[in-house]
């Protein structure tokens, strides 16, 4: 909180706003390489709990980055800024009420913590899409992997920029041995 700047007080809080949309608001974020498979789970995800009459958004890397995060590149100051920036937008969304997926690399530990400390322990859930990175380049759908191998991508995670494994997820998913609705069902049934 910035001292020459004091937050304004509000009679509705997050309680109120989650008990009206009758759920339990969190932040499940998923994290891992491109091409992990951490968008198709977030939007799975997204659906199931739809259905369920829940109240979600989704908040992917690519969407973010063509908003709110557009003036920013991907060394590692701005993917720094990039995951602070998505950390404040998930955290007024969850005091909305809502649930909230987030779909990003976030390849550095020390700012998912940031993320993490942003929020009560029962509120963020952290999600390891774990994958090869054989796996992920094979899945290479935006032809990222490629581009990077023929340097027309730089800091690009995986060649010249790292991605730091999560050293204590709360959940782990590997795309490679799960199916979709498998992971889905573990992560419902985290949730409820």
């Amino acid at each position: 909180m910035n001292k020459n700047n004091p937050l304004q007080h509000f009679d509705i809080d997050k309680e109120m706003r989650s008990k009206l949309k009758n759920q339990k608001p969190c932040v499940i974020w998923l994290t891992g390489i491109s091409g992990a498979g951490k968008s198709t789970i977030a939007n799975a995800l997204d659906k199931k709990l739809h259905s369920m009459g829940k109240h979600t958004y989704v908040l992917d890397g690519d969407n973010v980055r063509n908003g709110i995060c557009s003036d920013l590149c991907f060394k590692d100051a701005d993917r720094k800024e990039n995951i602070r920036r998505v950390s404040e937008v998930a955290k007024l969304m969850l005091d909305a009420g809502l649930i909230v997926i987030t779909a990003f690399i976030s390849p550095f530990e020390k700012d998912r913590q940031f993320a993490k400390g942003l929020f009560e322990k029962v509120e963020f859930i952290e999600v390891f899409v774990k994958t090869s990175f054989q796996t992920a380049e094979k899945r290479d759908i935006k032809g990222l992997y490629k581009m990077a191998r023929e340097g027309r991508i730089s800091s690009y995670t995986g060649f010249d920029s790292i991605y730091e494994t999560p050293s204590n997820p709360d959940v782990t998913i590997d795309t490679e041995v799960e199916s979709l609705e498998e992971s889905v069902s573990r992560l419902i049934n985290l949730l409820y």
